[in-house]
């Protein structure tokens, strides 16, 4: 039998690998190896672990999402905790996943102060997103960590699923923000960043956020 240690494989940007048969106690001892100062992110269910190297392309995107989630929690005046990509993990239902930016909305005070996170007694993030990358293993994860939102960017289209009995559906709205229409809008922005720049697309972002909540404002 060959073992390999972690530092002998290569991800790169773009890519991922798939490590299957992978118990609990194996699963946390990759994650104490890779440590907390890394690019790759982690998605562990049912014995496999996925590891995946961001393309730089993910991390420019990601971060506009992410901002853009901020916007519309400051414009509407909404109060949340954003926890990043922070490790979210379970040892009875043996799931782990890290998403690129996640946010604590509904349960935002318990998490006020927190640094680190016990699933066992703390909520999952209320909203929580990926971009270009959820697999089935992600997938998987996010549902039985009982996420009750999770945003998936694909091709720079924004995908909505919903916590239902269980199971994710496809929503064309988004429960946070009922109000807009944040599939055309994360979509548009994220689309108008490559030409006009990331700090031009946010401002008109913003705007947009104010100009609906104008229009839908009792």
């Amino acid at each position: 039998m060959v073992t390999l240690q972690l530092r002998q494989l290569v991800v790169n940007p773009g890519q991922r690998i798939e490590l299957q048969g992978v118990n609990w106690n194996e699963f946390e001892a990759i994650l104490e190896e890779l440590g907390d100062r890394r690019a790759s992110r982690i998605a562990y269910s049912n014995g496999v672990l996925e590891l995946r190297m961001p393309s730089p392309e993910h991390e420019v995107d990601k971060e506009l999402i992410g901002d853009m989630v901020k916007i519309l929690l400051e414009e509407l005046d909404i109060n949340n905790e954003c926890f990043g990509s922070t490790t979210f993990k379970r040892q009875d239902i043996a799931k782990g996943v890290e998403p690129d930016q996640c946010f604590y909305i509904e349960n935002y005070a318990v998490m006020i102060g927190k640094r680190r996170l016990d699933l066992s007694a703390d909520p999952p993030p209320d909203l929580a997103i990926e971009v270009d990358v959820t697999s089935k293993t992600g997938l998987e994860a996010y549902q039985a960590l009982g996420v009750p939102e999770l945003w998936r960017v694909e091709e720079g289209k924004l995908r909505i699923s919903v916590l239902q009995d269980g199971q994710y559906q496809e929503a064309s709205l988004s429960p946070h923000f009922p109000k807009f229409p944040i599939i055309d809008g994360i979509s548009e922005f994220l689309h108008r960043s490559q030409t006009e720049g990331r700090s031009q697309a946010l401002k008109a972002f913003r705007q947009w956020v104010r100009e609906w909540s104008q229009n839908v404002a009792p």
